[in-house]
C-alpha cells in the first residue's frame, strides 16, 4: 500500500526540520513515563505493604484486578487517543496533570480511607493516564518521523527509547538515593516526579497536533483499517510473541537471583546493569539499522538474546560474574527490540495515513497481554515444582526455576525469530 502524505505537528510546520530539531524532549517525555511505569509495578505494592500495613494477599487481589483493567482498555484509550488528536496537546497535558496528582496520592499523601482502595484508586488514575500518555506519545512520534526525513523514525526511535531506559534506571535507584537524605523518600520521589512532568509538558510544548485523520482510521472502524493490513498485523503477532521472553523473565527475575543464585540483595544492581546496557545499545542499533536496514540488525539482535540469555539455565548458587555479563549482552540487545520493532511499526501506520494512536492502542494491548499470561501460567507451575520463595529449596524445584527462566524464553524467542524472518515488508 502506497505511504499516505504524513502531516506535520504545527510547529513542524512553521520551522525548517533540523536533524534534532525537538528530539530532547522526545527523550524527556519517554523518560517520564518510564519513570511512571516503573513504580505501577514495584515500589508501589512494597510500599503499601511497609507503610500502611496491607496484606500480601489483599494487595495480590488488587493488583490482578488493576491490570485486568488495564490489559483490557488498552484498544479504548488508543480510540480516545485518536479521536483526540487534532486537541492532543490538551489532553496530553490533562493526562499528565493526573499522573502527576496520582503519584503524589500514592506516595506522598496520608490515605483518607482504607489504605487498600487509596491504593488501588490511586494507580488506576495512574495507569490509565500512563497508558493514554504512552499510546498518545507514540502515536505522535509518526507525525514526527514524518517531518525528520530520511531515517525519521529511527532517529526518533533512538531518542526516545534511550531516554526510557535512562527513565527506568533512575526509577529504579532513586528510592534508594533518597532514603539516605530523608525519611520519607517516596513523597520527594512523587514530588520530584510532579516537577519533571511540569518540564516534560513544557519541552513537547510544541510538538503534538496533526491534520485530520484519513478515511477509514477515525472511530471505532479505524481498528478494522489495522487489522485488515496484512504486515501491520503480522507486526503485531510478531510483538506478542517477542514480548513474552521479556514478560517470563520479568515475572521469575527475583526468584531466580535470589534462590538459584542464591544472591538476595543484589536484584537492584543486576537490574540497573541491564538496563543501562539497553539504554546505551539504543543508539548504537538504531544507527545500524539506518546502515544495514532493520530487517538484518534486528535479526541479529534476536539471535544474539537467544545465544546469550541461554548461558542463565547453567547457572547456579554463586555465579553473579557469569549472570551479570549475561545481563549486560541480553540488555544490550533488548535495546535492538525496543528500538527497531517500535520503529518499523511506526512505518507502517504512517503507510496507513494516520491511525497510528488505534494502531498502538492494539500494540500496547497485544504486549501487556504476555504480562498476564506469563503470571498466570508460570507461578502455578513454579508453586507445583514444590519452589517456595525465600525457603531452601529441593534440587528439583531450583532446576524447574532455571528451566522456566532461562528455557523457555529463549525458545518463545526463537518462535518471535521465525515469525519475523517470514514477515516480507519494504522497510523503505
Amino acid at each position: 500500500m502506497a505511504a499516505a502524505p504524513l502531516a506535520p505537528s504545527t510547529a513542524a510546520r512553521t520551522r525548517p526540520a533540523t536533524r534534532v530539531a525537538g528530539l530532547p524532549g522526545y527523550a524527556l517525555f519517554a523518560g517520564l513515563l518510564a519513570v511512571a511505569g516503573l513504580p505501577i509495578y514495584i515500589h508501589a505494592p512494597k510500599f503499601y505493604v511497609d507503610n500502611h500495613g496491607v496484606s500480601l494477599a489483599a494487595l495480590g487481589t488488587a493488583l490482578f484486578v488493576l491490570r485486568l483493567v488495564d490489559f483490557v482498555q488498552d484498544p479504548l484509550l488508543g480510540w480516545l487517543a485518536q479521536a483526540t488528536r487534532r486537541h492532543r496537546a490538551a489532553a496530553v497535558a490533562g493526562a499528565t496533570a493526573l499522573m502527576a496528582l496520582s503519584m503524589l496520592a500514592l506516595f506522598a499523601v496520608t490515605p483518607p480511607v482504607a489504605p487498600l482502595w487509596w491504593f488501588a484508586g490511586s494507580l488506576l488514575v495512574l495507569f490509565s493516564a500512563f497508558s493514554f500518555l504512552t499510546i498518545s506519545f507514540y502515536a505522535q512520534g509518526v507525525v514526527k518521523a514524518g517531518v525528520l526525513g530520511t531515517g525519521g523514525h529511527l532517529r526518533l526511535a533512538s531518542w526516545r527509547e534511550t531516554g526510557a531506559l535512562l527513565g527506568v534506571c533512575l526509577a529504579a535507584v532513586a528510592p534508594s538515593v533518597l532514603a539516605l537524605l530523608s525519611d520519607d523518600p517516596f513523597a520527594i520521589f512523587a514530588a520530584l516526579f510532579a516537577m519533571i512532568a511540569a518540564v516534560a509538558v513544557w519541552a513537547m510544548r510544541r510538538e503534538w497536533g496533526g491534520a485530520p485523520a484519513a478515511p477509514g482510521t477515525t472511530g471505532w472502524q479505524g481498528f478494522g483499517t489495522v487489522l485488515a493490513d496484512d504486515v501491520a498485523r503480522r507486526l503485531l503477532l510478531v510483538a506478542l510473541v517477542n514480548a513474552a521472553p521479556v514478560a517470563v523473565t520479568s515475572t521469575l527475575f527475583l526468584f531466580f537471583v535470589e534462590s538459584r543464585l542464591q544472591a538476595p540483595g543484589w536484584e537492584g544492581a543486576f537490574l540497573l546493569l541491564f538496563f543501562l546496557a539497553a539504554a546505551g545499545s539504543a543508539p548504537i542499533w538504531a544507527r545500524a539499522g539506518q546502515r544495514w536496514g532493520i530487517r538484518p540488525v534486528l535479526l541479529g539482535a534476536m539471535v544474539l538474546a537467544v545465544v546469550s540469555f541461554g548461558f542463565a539455565a547453567t547457572l547456579g548458587a554463586g555465579d553473579l560474574l557469569a549472570f551479570a555479563v549475561i545481563c549486560l549482552v541480553s540488555g544490550a540487545a533488548v535495546g535492538a527490540d525496543l528500538t527497531l520493532l517500535p520503529a518499523l511499526f511506526a512505518r507502517r501506520m504512517a503507510a496507513l495515513g494516520q491511525a497510528e494512536a488505534l494502531g498502538f492502542g492494539l500494540w500496547a494491548f497485544v504486549t501487556k497481554a504476555t504480562l498476564a499470561l506469563a503470571a498466570i501460567t508460570l507461578l502455578p507451575l513454579l508453586e507445583a515444582s514444590g519452589f517456595r520463595a525465600g525457603a531452601d529449596n529441593p534440587e528439583p524445584a531450583l532446576a524447574t526455576l532455571g528451566f522456566l527462566y532461562a528455557l523457555v524464553p529463549c525458545v518463545l524467542k526463537l518462535v518471535a525469530i521465525a515469525l519475523f524472518a517470514t514477515l516480507r515488508m519494504n522497510e523503505e
